[in-house]
């Protein structure tokens, strides 16, 4: 019996949510915010925090625009699925760009069930100043790798290089883009071409 490619991505999606969840469960459960555990050294670390935006931490307007944020990243894993299934029953779609896809669609789903359920799970995740816990619940990030420390001549704070707090939903995002940007833009230059 030959497994299709659309089955392939469902599973290989499911197994990067579902490992992104356990990752996450098991940070928030077992750690204390801010806590920090070094991995390796002090170059990577868990570093639990809630985050309330987009991925690495950046911010997006408050309270409304953590709701335009969940409701954006639904609309995008739709259109995203949707298209990997147009691409996947349709011959000589690379299988690489059809995993680049995949990791990015499962890593917006990852972070759409943080602000959908965590709010109506753990309280203490909602958004502080929203109005009710569906959508506003905050992300789990943990992985940190504060490689070292600067300081610009006009600046008197040191800042740390690749300061950012993020999750595995984030990393599939990240390197599915990356892969299909460094890898897989011919086939996207012949579909703009089509």
């Amino acid at each position: 019996m030959k497994i299709s490619k659309g089955t392939w991505l469902v599973v290989l999606g499911a197994v990067l949510v579902v490992l992104d969840q356990v990752i996450k469960i098991l940070v928030k459960t077992n750690m204390e915010l801010g806590e920090t555990i070094n991995v390796i050294g002090s170059w990577f670390q868990l570093h639990f925090v809630l985050n309330e935006g987009m991925a690495f931490g950046m911010a997006f307007g408050g309270v409304w625009g953590k709701a335009l944020l969940s409701v954006f990243r639904i609309v995008l894993f739709a259109a995203l699925w949707w298209w990997i299934s147009k691409l996947a029953s349709r011959r000589g779609t690379p299988t690489g760009v059809l995993v680049g896809l995949t990791l990015i669609a499962a890593g917006a789903l990852g972070n759409i069930f943080d602000c959908l359920f965590y709010g109506m799970i753990w309280p203490e995740t909602v958004m502080p100043g929203a109005p009710f816990a569906f959508l506003f619940g905050r992300v789990v990030d943990m992985l940190y790798f504060p490689l070292f420390e600067y300081r610009l001549p006009w600046q008197d704070v040191p800042r740390v290089f690749f300061g950012a707090v993020f999750n595995f939903a984030d990393s599939c995002v990240t390197v599915g883009a990356f892969y299909l940007l460094l890898f897989q833009y011919r086939f996207f230059a012949q579909e703009d071409g089509k």
